[in-house]
């Protein structure tokens, strides 16, 4: 190394290639640099971002990193100008050691999108290892009846560098005994010999002292030097030979110890203990060969004591000398090449180079979850790695280089469905048997609003009784948004619209957060008697979906309206008809009917009719109808009957608990002989709570009718006059009551209304006498008939 770099000349050299290392080419994905070995840190190797096509300034965003397999830290790159310079010490021989090709695999790594790249920088060998012998000095022993052209191996020295670097040539210091060859051209046979060109006189020369000299093919040259000591001795003059100079054997790795190699065989053409040969390794032979394999020193076999790994090495060169057993002993030499074949013993190794998760359930088809990187460290098709994904699942493997495959979505994800998978990769080589090694993957799907919530059905109805307190709650809604985390929080809102003037939120509420619907003010059976109306449920997506669900809301009917009584005078039977109430008149005749209605519905309006005690004595003359509200006489009038007749009747609903109101019907009676001419007189007072002002005016009815007997009997005169001309309608005005609908059960409230006609003027002559109550509001309107 002193000599390289002292060399003026030679380091000029070097500097020129220094200024012209960063040689690359494009082929089959890579890129290629060279960079020499000793480079000094900072050393140009490169513009990589350059020539992998990437922008300076988006090397930081991406993420742009560079990763060596094995080969530590010895390169790295300017994140500011995209140069790939020499970090630390390159040593070639460290690195790759004898191999004639030594390069440094970079994977270069980039994000958004996901990209690798493949850079080969190779490393050149300079020559800066001198050849180095086994030792400083080498004791030869020779006969001295040894014939010329005899040869005498050497261990010839090593150069760690390769190539021309190692070339060597050897030169031996002058001198008139030995001369210096090499045995064979075979590139494998390193050893070297002298031979013996003038004959040996011990007397003469007992020792003989000779320089060799090692060159190697470098520029400058190095060199390497060992003396040699000639002992020349007496006795002995055949040596043991073996039947071939270089032994060639194949050996499978993982061989167990105690397996023969070969069993070598020598000869000797002496006898007794000169013939006797004993096999051992050379003194040269290197320490890893001696401790994996052993030779019997009487058999010649040699066998394996260590654990022999393909991995580690590929082959070994065993030196073996035979050596007789004479007083002078005699040496002879062989070579054994031991070529280590490769078995399938080693797994494949799995690495995820980069893993983009979790992936969201609306990711497009093709996208990158992971990148796996495959190896194995056997050779040939051991080596060969596929990797496989097990089936049923919504991914795939795509082989996308040498030893690359990328993990890609192959369906559509539906987080609602899967929300995580566990995915196991399989890499298997193709040695006989295959060796495989599984790695499991968890993929998590993110969540995406693509769910609205959902009701258990599209509609739901509700029964509330009316007259319920404000605030008090009726229903509660509830949607399940099948989204996860914020796209499934649901709140709740009515869809505004109109109930007849108001507003519907006048009525209801709904509370965002539980669903619980409330009644913000009594409802009314006779108001309104269905509220129909929707809720909208909406999550906290963005966008945000929902829907929403139809509440009918029935309001239930209470008693709490009392009957109320018709007024006289309606078409519908709500009036008072006057007829001749003689006494002869016999059982059964109608005399009279109460009608009333009710505001309630169902059981609450329906209406019974009954006598009071004061009237509907077990004596009474007449009876009530129990659903028709006709007053009816139960026998024949006579002369002990009283002239007036006040009857009580008691009209009640049948709701909990019942309400009633009575009905007073005051009835005249008069003698079959004065009918025409004066008829009975009868008035009706109403009593209870929708009659309270009849009862007030009741007499005074009375005193009008007797005051005004005279004018009555005029009217009907004129009546009877102008019932003999051609009828006429006469004006009407329209009302608007209640209809009540007599049945066999009673009398029930329907659900629709008509137009009643009051008429005045001109009518059919009749003989009843008309008695009127107070005026009463209208949905409290009293009527009866005669």
């Amino acid at each position: 190394m002193e000599l390289l770099w002292r060399s003026g000349r030679e380091s000029r050299r070097l500097l020129l290639s220094l200024l012209f290392l960063a040689v690359w080419e494009t082929g089959s994905g890579q890129v290629r640099y060279s960079v020499p070995e000793e480079a000094k840190h900072g050393t140009f190797v490169g513009r990589i971002a350059q020539d992998l096509g990437l922008e300076l300034e988006e090397l930081v965003p991406r993420m742009f990193r560079v990763a060596s397999k094995g080969s530590g830290d010895l390169l790295e790159v300017n994140l500011q100008n995209g140069i790939l310079f020499v970090n630390s010490r390159i040593d070639r021989e460290e690195l790759c050691g004898r191999s004639l090709e030594c390069s440094i695999h970079l994977e270069v790594i980039v994000e958004r999108p996901l990209q690798v790249f493949h850079v080969e920088v190779e490393v050149r060998d300079i020559n800066d290892n001198p050849p180095v012998f086994p030792g400083s000095q080498k004791n030869l022993f020779m006969a001295e009846s040894r014939p010329l052209d005899s040869w005498f191996p050497l261990e010839g020295a090593s150069d760690a560098d390769v190539g021309a670097n190692a070339l060597l040539t050897y030169r031996l210091s002058p001198n008139e005994y030995f001369s210096l060859e090499k045995t064979s051209d075979d590139k494998r046979i390193k050893r070297l010999g002298l031979v013996l060109r003038k004959p040996l006189d011990r007397e003469e020369s007992s020792e003989i002292f000779l320089m060799l000299t090692a060159t190697d093919g470098g520029k400058p040259e190095l060199t390497g030097t060992i003396q040699l000591l000639v002992i020349v001795l007496d006795a002995n003059d055949n040596t043991p030979t073996f039947d071939r100079t270089l032994y060639t054997v194949k050996l499978p790795e993982n061989v167990p110890n105690g397996t023969l190699v070969i069993k070598l065989n020598a000869s000797d053409l002496d006898e007794g203990s000169n013939g006797d040969i004993i096999y051992s390794f050379s003194t040269d032979t290197l320490p890893n060969v001696k401790s994996k394999f052993h030779i019997d020193p009487i058999t010649g076999e040699l066998i394996v004591k260590g654990y022999i790994d393909f991995e580690e090495s590929k082959s070994f060169e065993i030196f073996v000398e035979g050596i007789d057993k004479g007083q002078l002993p005699l040496s002879g030499h062989c070579t054994v090449m031991v070529e280590v074949e490769d078995t399938n013993d080693n797994v494949p190794i799995m690495e995820f180079k980069s893993l983009s998760l979790p992936i969201r359930e609306d990711a497009p088809l093709g996208t990158v979850i992971a990148l796996i990187s495959v190896s194995d460290r056997d050779s040939g098709v051991n080596r060969q790695v596929t990797c496989t994904l097990l089936p049923h699942v919504p991914f795939k493997l795509v082989s996308t280089f040498n030893n690359y495959y990328s993990l890609v979505l192959d369906s559509a994800l539906d987080r609602e469905n899967v929300a995580n998978y566990e995915l196991v990769v399989t890499a298997q080589d193709g040695g006989l048997p295959s060796l495989s090694a599984t790695a499991s993957v968890f993929v998590e799907v993110a969540d995406v609003n693509d769910n609205a919530p959902a009701f258990a059905q599209p509609e739901y109805t509700v029964f509330v009784k009316e007259n319920n307190p404000p605030g008090c709650h009726i229903f509660t809604v509830s949607a399940r948004d099948a989204d996860a985390q914020e796209n499934a929080l649901v709140s709740y809102s009515l869809v505004e619209r109109r109930v007849g003037e108001r507003a519907l939120s006048s009525y209801v509420s709904v509370h965002a957060e539980s669903g619980k619907v409330y009644a913000l003010q009594p409802l009314d059976h006779e108001e309104l008697e269905l509220l129909q109306f929707q809720v909208s449920a909406r999550d906290a997506g963005v966008p945000p979906l929902g829907s929403n669900v139809t509440l009918q809301v029935f309001v239930l009917d209470e008693n709490d309206n009392a009957p109320a009584l018709l007024p006289p005078g309606s078409d519908s039977g709500g009036g008072v008809v006057s007829q001749p109430l003689a006494r002869s008149v016999g059982a059964g005749h109608v005399v009279a009917k109460v009608r009333a209605v009710d505001a309630d519905s169902g059981y609450n309006a329906w209406l019974s009719y009954e006598l009071l005690s004061e009237a509907g004595g077990a004596h009474s003359p007449f009876r009530v109808g129990l659903y028709t509200g006709e007053i009816s006489t139960t026998r024949a009038l006579d002369e002990v009957d009283a002239p007036r007749q006040r009857l009580l009747v008691l009209v009640k609903d049948h709701g909990e608990p019942a309400l009633a109101v009575t009905a007073t019907v005051l009835l005249s009676l008069a003698d079959s002989s004065q009918t025409p001419n004066n008829p009975s007189r009868m008035s009706v007072e109403a009593t209870g709570p929708e009659a309270a002002l009849v009862d007030v005016n009741v007499y005074l009815i009375i005193a009008i009718c007797a005051v005004s007997s005279l004018l009555v009997l005029t009217l009907l005169l004129y009546t009877a006059l102008r019932c003999s001309a051609p009828p006429t309608e006469g004006a009407c005005r329209p009302l608007k009551p209640t209809l009540v609908c007599p049945s066999a059960v009673g009398s029930w409230l329907c659900s629709q209304q008509r137009r009643q006609r009051v008429c005045s003027g001109e009518c059919p002559p009749k003989t009843d006498l008309m008695a009127f109550s107070p005026s009463v509001p209208e949905s409290g309107a009293i009527g009866f008939s005669f």
